[in-house]
């Protein structure tokens, strides 16, 4: 069971998780605009910017990913079952959950 403290310092650390990822998502989306036809630049040129767009559409999926496991997390902060594997139901150790706030399994769950 985790106490009132380890759960006022999850929820901080979930909500700077939150501001951080949510900033990430709007630079990758900047970042994957497609390039204009008025843009002119060469064939080399050009397969580095899909090769890089690529890369941040990846980036993209998989910080949208986590901002959902964030959410979701959030939600679940206040029942009395927060912090327990979802996998084993052993306490996942508060310092994981606050370093790792989408957390939903213990370390050896996770692995």
């Amino acid at each position: 069971m985790l106490s009132e403290d380890d759960r006022r310092e999850i929820k901080s650390a979930l909500q700077e998780e939150l501001i951080k990822t949510e900033a990430s998502i709007a630079a990758f989306r900047e970042m994957t605009a497609p390039v204009g036809p008025e843009n002119s630049i060469g064939r080399v040129s050009r397969i580095d910017a899909i090769q890089n767009k690529s890369i941040v559409e990846a980036a993209l999926r998989k910080a949208e990913e986590k901002m959902i496991g964030l959410i979701n997390m959030e939600k679940k902060l206040e029942n009395p079952d927060f912090g327990l594997c979802s996998v084993c139901k052993k306490p996942i150790p508060a310092k994981r959950l606050v370093l790792m706030p989408q957390s939903s399994k213990c370390v050896c769950c996770a692995q």
